[in-house]
């Protein structure tokens, strides 16, 4: 983010706090319970977002050398991301050609991928190296049985997947997909970061919920009033829209520390929290020293359970003691947070639109990026009951 932006919000932040503001919706909206509890609703979703649209799939430090990979199941499509011999990261169905065995499981670094089934051997760049016993498959031309290939994009320590081949072929425009937040996720330096862990964490609630609890502070300081409420100004973000995706910079207390300061030596990081909602499913939070996200899907046919990963990447290689048991209390204390907090109230909203209690939630004007990011979603799958608005 450029310094010019970083001025500009802390001004905006300060404004706030002394005024006792943040930033607003134009009105008060609603959005139907369905939009988390019907089954087709979840459906489309599920063949449009997870399907249609590129996906985060971890930054490039996650298989920084060759034969490098980690495997994803999560949007409904088995996928193999892997680093080749020429540099370039790939992906692939997890698929052998044969019989439809699962190549690879998890993560590791390997010189080629060798079915369990049956033995036949592909090479990093997804090419059919060999088959047991091929006299048996005459006609069988290995460079037509290579691995099938998905569209990846690797931009700015970044990795894109999209699960589906669409109309641009192998192509994805990270640029283009991004916008205007292409710069700004430049400036971050996510290359040079290092993968410390990968937590899985599934949850009786709708995906969207997950989402929606990263999107306003309105509920800080009662929810959150004994962890980490004292760290923020409660009921005050800065939101900016991005086309698909969007920006919310929470405010720290410490904040107050700029005041006395001349702007050129203003530095926003280490006094804000920022979250960026990546169209469709991931929570990218660029926090004092490190960066996480939150890569979130839907259960397959349940309205009501979801899965997640929570990725954590940190600026320098973990390599001691005292660095693991710093960035251990880190993640402990996300978790303990989000999943004793956040999480439990999310399950019991889930519950509560499950009960036919109400009709719509409703957001007020001080929770503008959740209506934002809600009604995104509503537009991207074509609701015909999408959140409406009242002055």
């Amino acid at each position: 983010m450029n310094h010019d932006e970083q001025v500009a919000l802390m001004r905006q932040a300060f404004a706030h706090i002394d005024a006792g503001t943040t930033d607003l919706a134009d009105a008060v909206s609603f959005n139907p319970v369905t939009a988390y509890t019907c089954p087709k609703r979840l459906a489309r979703e599920s063949a449009l977002l997870f399907r249609k649209y590129p996906l985060l799939m971890g930054l490039s430090n996650q298989i920084p050398q060759p034969g490098d990979h980690f495997t994803d199941d999560l949007s409904g499509i088995p996928i193999l991301v892997v680093r080749g011999k020429d540099g370039r990261a790939r992906a692939f169905h997890n698929v052998c050609r044969h019989r439809g065995a699962r190549l690879a499981e998890g993560c590791g670094r390997q010189k080629n991928f060798v079915c369990p089934y049956h033995g036949w051997t592909y090479g990093l760049e997804g090419e059919l190296r060999g088959i047991p016993d091929q006299r048996n498959f005459p006609g069988v031309d290995k460079a037509a049985y290579g691995l099938a290939p998905l569209p990846l994009a690797e931009r700015h320590g970044m990795l894109w997947v999209q699960p589906s081949v669409g109309p641009e072929g192998l192509e994805i425009d990270a640029q283009g997909f991004l916008g205007e937040l292409d710069a700004e996720f430049a400036s971050f330096g996510l290359a040079g970061y290092h993968h410390y862990e990968t937590r899985q964490i599934q949850r009786q609630m709708n995906w969207k919920l997950v989402i929606d609890t990263f999107l306003e502070s309105y509920h800080f300081s009662v929810l959150h009033r004994d962890s980490v409420a004292p760290l923020f100004h409660p009921n005050l973000c800065l939101f900016k829209p991005f086309g698909l995706h969007l920006r919310e910079v929470l405010p720290r207390r410490s904040l107050e520390s700029q005041r006395g300061l001349p702007e050129s030596e203003w530095d926003l990081i280490p006094h804000h929290t920022i979250v960026y909602v990546l169209f469709p499913n991931t929570v990218f939070v660029v926090q004092v020293d490190h960066v996480e996200s939150w890569r979130v899907y839907p259960t397959a046919g349940k309205v009501d359970e979801c899965t997640m990963y929570l990725d954590f990447h940190v600026p320098n290689p973990v390599d001691s003691d005292s660095a693991r048991r710093h960035w251990q209390r880190n993640m402990d204390l996300t978790i303990r947070t989000v999943c004793a907090e956040d999480f439990p109230a999310s399950e019991g909203m889930q519950r509560g639109f499950a009960s036919g209690a109400q009709t719509h939630a409703t957001y007020g004007r001080n929770e503008p990026a959740l209506a934002y990011f809600q009604r995104t979603v509503a537009q991207a799958v074509g609701d015909t009951t999408p959140t409406g608005e009242t002055a």
